[in-house]
């Protein structure tokens, strides 16, 4: 869970600054962080109904298409596709909401497991060895938890192995009455206490989901519709498993939302909203049907204006445009060689390579020639200087390497 609490630390000095500059209370602070982080959040809580109310317009659309093409899954796909490109569909638009709600919660969960890491800042190397003193693993979430229950309740090793951090440990307010903030939820008689907030968390949460999608018009379909309640069965389990003072955070942030959902309904009520969108997509229906003069030049060449609805207009772009294509590539081959045409070719381009090879013998025969005159003239004639004599070698050594390299390619056509 710790990956996804990486909010865990600019949250902390969130938490850090209400705690040190506002109320020096740990419960208190996390009832002002929670109303903070909401009003923060209210812009994407109305961007969110927007877009549910959006969505619920396009539904009887979707349903249409969905219906239509049930057994021809890929044309299905092909219709919401261009649902979402003709009329600004967009099925992901209300999910950022959720995303940064779902991450904020694993930052607060992150900062309640760790407090002394988040809003006092103890480093590490103090309070990874005091999980020996606890017989606790270094990594358990229940930790720093412990170690404050353990100073609160007068562990003198504990106390000790704080060391220069004691002072602030000990000025961390953290009880609430009789209620420790940062104790675990027990099952038990002696730990009622501890289920107080679990418990009210559970309940906001339920009432929240049944406000929430009535005052955002949710119209939800299919396993859809159970989304919201797993999400908040699978919180029913984190609400057990962590410290009281995140079932603090989240029956305060529960009861917020519902709040914010009556608000973002006053400011766009979602049947309104729907009936505009309906109205909007009937618009854009009518205009898609609506015709259009165009210009078409008929077969004896004449040109006239004809009207036409958008698909038709479609439909001949694109016949012309495969009319252009075929007077482009009109002479160029569009089917395979045939046996004797692929052997007549072969034939063909053999007889060119032997040209050539023998045009190549033909260069380096007088090549060869030219340098036995060369040394004809000199046994006539006095001796060569040295750097004609080197010359010659060079080009007789060339005529070598290119007679060499002509009988090369003539062996492999023989």
């Amino acid at each position: 869970m710790q990956f996804l609490g990486f909010l865990g630390g600019p949250l902390g000095y969130i938490m850090e600054a209400i705690y040190k500059f506002v109320v020096s209370d740990y419960g208190l602070s996390l009832v002002l962080f929670t109303v903070l982080l909401r009003v923060a959040m209210f812009p994407l809580r109305v961007k969110q109904q927007k877009s549910t109310a959006r969505m619920a317009a396009y539904q009887p659309m979707i349903q249409e298409i969905q219906k239509k093409y049930a057994k021809d899954k890929n044309r299905q796909q092909e219709e919401l596709m261009r649902l979402q490109q003709e009329y600004g569909y967009s099925p992901t638009a209300g999910c950022l909401p959720m995303l940064v709600n779902f991450l904020v919660l694993f930052g607060i969960i992150e900062v309640v497991y760790r407090p002394l890491t988040y809003i006092l800042h103890i480093p590490a190397d103090v309070i990874t060895p005091i999980a020996d003193i606890l017989n606790v693993s270094a990594n358990s979430y229940a930790l720093q938890s412990n170690i404050i229950s353990a100073v609160i309740s007068g562990n003198q090793q504990v106390m000790a192995a704080l060391g220069e951090y004691l002072p602030a440990v000990q000025d961390f307010h953290v009880m609430w009455g009789n209620l420790n903030l940062v104790a675990m939820p027990t099952i038990s008689l002696a730990g009622w206490m501890t289920l107080i907030f679990p418990m009210l968390s559970i309940i906001t949460m339920v009432a929240s989901q049944f406000i929430i999608q009535k005052t955002s018009g949710q119209e939800l379909q299919g396993s859809m519709k159970w989304m919201p309640w797993m999400m908040s069965a699978m919180f029913i389990f984190v609400g057990f498993t962590v410290p009281v003072g995140f079932s603090m955070y989240y029956t305060v942030s529960n009861l917020l939302m519902v709040i914010e959902s009556l608000l973002a309904k006053k400011i766009y009520d979602p049947e309104k909203m729907k009936a505009q969108i309906a109205a909007e997509i009937e618009e854009k229906k009518k205009a898609k049907k609506a015709k259009k003069k165009v210009t078409v030049q008929t077969e004896d060449g004449q040109k006239i204006q004809k009207e036409v609805s958008d698909a038709e207009l479609a439909s001949l772009r694109l016949q012309r445009a495969r009319e252009i294509d075929a007077e482009r590539y009109a002479d160029e081959r569009t089917v395979p060689l045939t046996a004797e045409e692929r052997a007549a070719l072969e034939e063909q381009l053999g007889g060119k390579k032997k040209k050539k090879s023998d045009k190549k013998q033909e260069t380096a025969q007088p090549a060869a020639e030219q340098v036995k005159v060369e040394k004809a003239e000199w046994a006539q004639d006095e001796a060569p200087s040295e750097a004609e004599q080197q010359l010659a070698e060079e080009k007789e050594q060339a005529a070598k390497e290119l007679e060499e390299e002509q009988k090369g390619q003539q062996d492999p056509q023989e």
